[in-house]
């Protein structure tokens, strides 16, 4: 602990955002989310599905992932309000999950990269709202990083969603990868940073779309049991977005190092 630190201090306000993006960010997991919805749980369904759906899943996360990044880096509106849409992109994603829930597996390359652009865009709006610039790669990659904090890897404990340990983990990838896109662009998303940066964050996305496609499977969800899966989906990573970007200003404004013991001082009173 530093000088700094032990002499520095957030104000009630500050602190009051930092608890709110600890409940974000440490609280329940999507499979939580997902059995308060069903009233089962569907994480072990979610790991028990067989080899061959487990790797259609991961290749469509990834393929979601890449074409998200590209899209929504292209795309961005940097004259659009601050103020996220929330219940827009809600309905568009709850509208995309129908087709998931009706035909499963089956539609998820199609119905994936959709849901997932969007869910990019209003994460993006979220962004914008706590100050970052978007035209800056790093900020746009943080949008990204939004799906790996959301997630889990396969086998992880209690403790996967611990989001400084996610942060670090992807530490060097993205700032390789921001680095990258500020010279080339993604002109080339096929080079190794970039592949390397999807395939470490679509480890822990495919996890909750295994989990989301195991929900939606089951005989009593049907079409509008998929809207309500898919909007549970979105839910969880806007509820992360506002966790992160809330940490990510507060970071700004007051120092990493602060920010973080006092993020593990509320985390330790939460628990």
């Amino acid at each position: 602990m530093t000088l700094d630190i032990m002499t520095a201090e957030l104000s009630e306000a500050d602190l009051d955002a930092l608890r709110a993006a600890v409940r974000a960010l440490e609280g329940g997991s999507f499979a939580t989310r997902l059995a308060d919805l069903i009233g089962r749980k569907v994480q072990t369904a979610g790991r028990a599905l067989p080899s061959p759906a487990r790797k259609i899943i991961a290749g469509a996360s990834e393929a979601a992932l890449r074409t998200a990044l590209r899209v929504a880096i292209k795309t961005i509106d940097q004259k659009a309000p601050a103020k996220p849409q929330i219940g827009f992109h809600k309905a568009l994603v709850a509208a995309s999950g129908a087709a998931g829930g009706a035909f499963g597996l089956a539609a998820l390359a199609a119905e994936l990269p959709v849901s997932t652009t969007i869910m990019l865009r209003s994460i993006a709006q979220i962004a914008r709202a706590e100050g970052e610039d978007l035209r800056s790669p790093e900020a746009a990659l943080a949008c990204i990083e939004v799906f790996a904090l959301g997630g889990h890897a396969a086998g992880e404990a209690a403790l996967e969603s611990e989001y400084f340990l996610v942060r670090s983990g992807l530490a060097m990838s993205l700032t390789d990868s921001a680095r990258f896109i500020l010279h080339h662009g993604l002109a080339n998303e096929t080079a190794p940073v970039l592949v390397r940066l999807v395939s470490q964050i679509a480890a822990r996305f495919g996890v909750v779309v295994s989990e989301k496609l195991a929900a939606q499977a089951l005989p009593v969800i049907g079409a509008v049991g998929g809207a309500a899966v898919n909007l549970a989906f979105v839910q969880h990573f806007q509820n992360i977005a506002h966790g992160h970007f809330t940490v990510r200003r507060l970071e700004r404004e007051h120092g990493a190092d602060l920010v973080r013991f006092e993020y593990e001082r509320l985390r330790n009173e939460k628990a």
